[in-house]
Order: C-alpha cells, then structure tokens, then sequence
C-alpha cells in the first residue's frame, strides 16, 4: 500500500493536533497521577531517544553523503540540543507533573512557589517555550518526510517513528497549558482557544518545512538533513529533560518505569526495522 508523502503528512499532522486537542481537555476527565504521569513519560522519552538515534540520525547521514556527512551530522544534533536547552532554561515550560501528591511535595519544599505559579499570567513563558517547542517537532516531521520522499519509499510506514514520538508526547504538551491557565483562573473558553491554537503549531511547523524547503531548491537535500540532525538534538534533550529529575529526585516504582522507557526504545527500534531499506541509504 502506497500513499503520497504529503498526504501522509497532512493525515499525521490532524492527528497530532486531534490528540492534542484532547491531551488539553483530559484534566477534565482523568486523574494523572504522579506514577501513572511517570510511566507515561518514561514510555514517550524512550521512544524520543529511539526516534533521534534510530531513525533522525541515520536520515541525516544518508541525505548528506560525503564523507563530511557524519561530522556535518553530529554538529547539528548539538546545535538542537544546545537550541532546545537554551529554550527549556528560557521558559521552564517542560513540567508535567500535576497529581495532587506531588503538588503537596512541592509545597513542602518551596513554601510560597505555587502561590506565584497559579499567577494569571504564569501560564505565558509555558505556552510560548512549548510553542517553539512544537514548532520544532513539526519541522522534524516535515524533514524525515521529506528525506524519505528523497529515498522514494512512498510507503505508509514513512515517518511513522516521529510522528508517534510526537503524538504521544503533544497531550502532556497540552495539559501543561490548560492546568496552569486552569490554577490561574482563566475560564474554560480562553482555556480551549489556548488549546486550539497550540495543537496548530505542530502541523504548521511540519506543513511549513515540508512545502517550504523548495523555495532553495539547490540546497534542499543539505537543508533536510541538517534539520534531521537538529530535531535528533532536540529530541534528546526533551527527552532527558523528563527522565533526568525522576530519576533523581525519586525512587519509587523504578522497575515499572525502567520498563516502559526500554519499551519505548524497542518500538521506536521495531518501526525502524519495518521501514523501507532505501530511507536509511540515500
């Protein structure tokens, strides 16, 4: 079964922003627990790691050829990931933990922090970080698209690595949004207009890169492949940055949440196993 890489696209990206829209409005209908919120993100970071170096990377490597290709690789991973914890130091937006337990371990610890989280404006260096943020996995999509345009695969599987990287990490995206809105008082309305327009930015980012490279036509293989580069980097950064302070910080159900990250890795790995040889050769 074959399907063109920009309908592809275009049916990934009204996923994305569906799960989005409904990652916004889960608070109104499911408890996150802290450990359930966890498993979720060791689930999705081990995905994301598996993404950036099963599938970005060799993209990468592969569109560039030369034998400049791994060198000119590995410095635009560094610069995503550089761009991308320059972006989490600037915004602090990467915060997806809203159980009521870990709201009162906080407490604990930091006395009068959530009487300014729940500020009616707190929710704007949020919602502008994970913006860019999700602009940035946009361009990913769009990019390993397009470089497995390149390979002429035109196989429905295309892309399939990143855009599940995406789609199960957008809802926790979402939800960081519309609870602080929610704790700083904005009505259901600014709420759901807020959550609307960030489910946009992803497909818009994808969409834009996708239709856009061709506008420099002669350095479109160079331009795709350092951006498969840069979306590895960012990929790992926002990856680490979820596993990094659970592992730290917490102890409990270490064996529950080693599991799903490995998980993750192996699907991430089991797609890329089922991919067309092509993508991953030039």
């Amino acid at each position: 079964m074959h399907a063109s890489p920009a309908l592809t696209l275009i049916v990934y990206c009204l996923a994305i922003a569906g799960f989005s829209l409904v990652g916004g409005l889960l608070p109104n209908w499911v408890k996150m627990t802290h450990t359930r919120t966890q498993l979720v993100m060791s689930l999705v970071s081990g995905l994301m790691l598996g993404v950036a170096f099963y599938h970005l990377l060799p993209h990468s490597i592969a569109m560039s050829g030369g034998a400049a290709a791994v060198d000119s690789a590995v410095w635009w991973l560094m610069v995503g990931l550089i761009t991308m914890l320059l972006l989490l130091r600037m915004f602090h937006f990467h915060q997806h933990d809203f159980s009521s337990e870990e709201h009162q371990h906080h407490e604990h610890q930091h006395g009068h922090g959530h009487e300014h989280a729940a500020h009616k404006l707190s929710w704007v260096g949020i919602a502008l970080g994970l913006a860019l943020h999700t602009l940035i996995d946009g361009v990913a999509l769009g990019a390993v698209m397009l470089g497995e345009s390149t390979a002429d695969s035109g196989a429905v599987m295309a892309g399939f690595g990143v855009f599940l990287a995406i789609l199960l990490h957008k809802p926790l995206d979402a939800m960081s949004i519309t609870t602080i809105m929610e704790a700083g008082g904005w009505n259901r309305g600014a709420r759901m207009l807020t959550n609307v327009i960030f489910a946009l930015m992803c497909p818009l980012g994808a969409l834009l890169f996708f239709f856009g490279v061709d506008l420099v036509p002669s350095a479109r293989d160079m331009v795709v492949a350092a951006a498969l580069a840069f979306s590895a980097g960012a990929f790992i950064c926002i990856a680490l940055s979820d596993l990094l302070p659970e592992v730290h910080f917490h102890s409990h159900d270490r064996g529950k949440l080693t599991l799903a990250f490995l998980l993750g890795i192996v699907i991430a790995y089991g797609i890329g196993a089922v991919e067309p040889a092509a993508i991953h050769h030039g």
